[in-house]
This record gives C-alpha cells, sequence and structure tokens, in this order.
C-alpha cells in the first residue's frame, strides 16, 4: 500500500479533486432540485403534484449507472457533446435529487399543518409561508436521512469510473491495471472514501445532536 501511495500519489489526489468537486457540485444542484419537487409534491394543484411524484419514481427507481451513461453515450449523439466527468455528475445530480425529494417531502408533510395556516391568516402567500416557516422546520426534521444521502453521495460519485470520469474509482482502475497490484490499490482508495465520509458522518452526528438541544 506505500508503494501504492508513493508512486501514484498525484493521479490519486487528482482522483480525490475529481471526487470531491463532483459531489460537491451534485449535493448542491440535487438539494435544490429535490426540495422543488419535493414542493411541487405537496403543491395544492394536482398536476404540479403528478410532476413531482413521476419526476421521484422515474429516477429513484432507475439505476445510477443507467442514467450516467444515458449521458455519457445518448445525450453526445444526439443533443450536445460533454465529457465523462459532465455526464456522470448530471446523473448523481438527478438520482439522488430524486431521494432528497421524498426526504423532504415526509419533512414538510410531518410539519403541523397550522403552521401554513397560520402564516397564511397573516398575510403571507404560499411561497412565503413554504419557504420562510415551513421549509425551515422540514429541514431541520430530515437532517438525519438528508445526512446518510450525503454520505451515499459521495460514495455514488464511484459511478464516475465508468463514463470516465477521472475519479477516484477511475484511478483505482488505472493504478490496478498498471501495477498489478489490484487489492492494494483498491484498499488505497478505500482508505480516501473514508477520509471523506467520516468526518462528514460524524459532522452530520455532531449537527443533530445541536438542532435537538
Amino acid at each position: 500500500m506505500i508503494t501504492i501511495l508513493t508512486h501514484y500519489w498525484s493521479e490519486l489526489v487528482q482522483g480525490l479533486g475529481y471526487t470531491l468537486l463532483s459531489s460537491l457540485i451534485a449535493l448542491i444542484f440535487s438539494t435544490m432540485i429535490g426540495t422543488m419537487f419535493a414542493i411541487f409534491e405537496v403543491l395544492p394543484n394536482r398536476l404540479m403534484r403528478v410532476i413531482g411524484r413521476v419526476y421521484i419514481e422515474i429516477f429513484r427507481n432507475i439505476p445510477l449507472l443507467v442514467i450516467a451513461m444515458f449521458f455519457y453515450v445518448i445525450i453526445p449523439l444526439y443533443v450536445a457533446k460533454i465529457d465523462g466527468f459532465t455526464a456522470g455528475t448530471i446523473g448523481l445530480t438527478i438520482y439522488t435529487s430524486s431521494f432528497i425529494a421524498e426526504t423532504v417531502r415526509a419533512g414538510i408533510q410531518s410539519v403541523d399543518p397550522g403552521q401554513m395556516e397560520g402564516a397564511r391568516a397573516n398575510g403571507m402567500t404560499y411561497w412565503q409561508a413554504m419557504s420562510k416557516i415551513v421549509l425551515p422546520q422540514a429541514f431541520k426534521i430530515v437532517i438525519p436521512p438528508l445526512g446518510n444521502q450525503f454520505i451515499n453521495l459521495v460514495k455514488n460519485s464511484s459511478v464516475l469510473a465508468f463514463v470516465a470520469g477521472f475519479d477516484l474509482m477511475y484511478q483505482a482502475n488505472s493504478i490496478a491495471s498498471l501495477s498489478l497490484d489490484t487489492i492494494n490499490s483498491y484498499m488505497v482508495v478505500g482508505g480516501f472514501y473514508l477520509v471523506i465520509t467520516l468526518p462528514l458522518s460524524y459532522y452530520m452526528r455532531h449537527l443533530e445532536k445541536q438542532l435537538a438541544k
């Protein structure tokens, strides 16, 4: 393992950088998209509820690799040229957003309906009440499952290896084929994933305890 680290340090650091960048981009946009579709699911408008439900059910039940390959193979053929990193990140964002949408939807519906009614009675519009009253409480409720989704997102970023995304898993495959040391190559990369996910896991636990006070 020490030999792998010393000989392929630059490749591993590059893979770590791509993994972190993809995860960060997917985290931001999947949270935004997921929250939007969660709101769609609880709107009074039936059409919007159907749109939200269809989006979630489709992308939550299609394997992440299939979504990533769609953007890596189909989109460049018929729409626009995109590289593997972009295709994988888009796929990761869409896939994760469907799970976040369901989590946030559950959080919204767990907030007392009287909160929305009281806000509307005091002159707030529906969107003002949702953004300033309901959503802050909903996010506080769903911090634990959201934290799990964020950790899963980092691990799921390994899908970039299948679309030439130059992430940690891509580098692991490359190093294993060059060094002919498969076991140690993947153990080293597993260690890099732990360096990312363990602090995130401990932080989410700390945040959960702080919000519970």
